[in-house]
């Protein structure tokens, strides 16, 4: 098991551009709790798009780099990728708003975690009717943490989704115990 550069405790929230390992973070350290704890209480959330630009996958789901324990609760998000999908800001802004609607009701449907892994945590969160407090307010009870989040600005930086994800990016910030940037 690869050491982490984090403890597996309190919030983590892992932070960088495309292609610079988020995913595969997050995919070890939900590895290393299980192979430490277990897989009681375990949430794992999925909102990742998966996206091909320029060649690239954008947003991989963390099942390309672990196998998700059938134990384990696992909510899935069919999610949009706004920036890449949208031909128009209206357009964006309304897929944006279809994932903030969703992922909301998988927050509903989770069971209290016990550890929770979130992969690309800011996808619910890019419009302006987002509920980053609920989000936030789910994980608060749990033991362990662990999301990751887009940041950069290779995506867009004047859009409305664009800013709404940096703004939730900045409170994720401060709500986590501590931040790894990957560049």
């Amino acid at each position: 098991m690869t050491d982490l550069p984090f403890p597996l405790s309190g919030s983590t929230l892992i932070v960088g551009p495309s292609q610079t390992g988020k995913t595969r973070l997050t995919a070890q350290a939900l590895d290393a709790w299980i192979e430490q704890k277990g897989t009681e209480g375990v949430v794992v959330i999925e909102f990742a798009p998966e996206v091909e630009r320029d060649g690239w996958v954008l947003g991989g789901r963390l099942d390309r780099f672990t196998t998700i324990p059938d134990r384990v609760w696992y909510g899935v998000l069919d999610a949009h990728a706004p920036r890449s999908e949208g031909k128009t800001e209206e357009e964006m802004v309304a897929l944006a708003g279809d994932n903030a609607e969703r992922a909301e009701r998988i927050l509903d449907e989770a069971p209290q975690p016990r550890a929770v892994f979130i992969n690309d945590s800011t996808i619910p969160l890019q419009h302006a009717k987002s509920d980053l407090q609920k989000f936030t307010t789910y994980c608060t009870d749990a033991e362990c943490v662990v999301m990751n989040a887009f940041e950069s600005n290779e995506l867009g930086t004047d859009d409305p989704v664009s800013r709404c994800e940096r703004e939730a990016v900045k409170i994720l910030r401060e709500w986590a115990d501590r931040t790894i940037s990957l560049e």
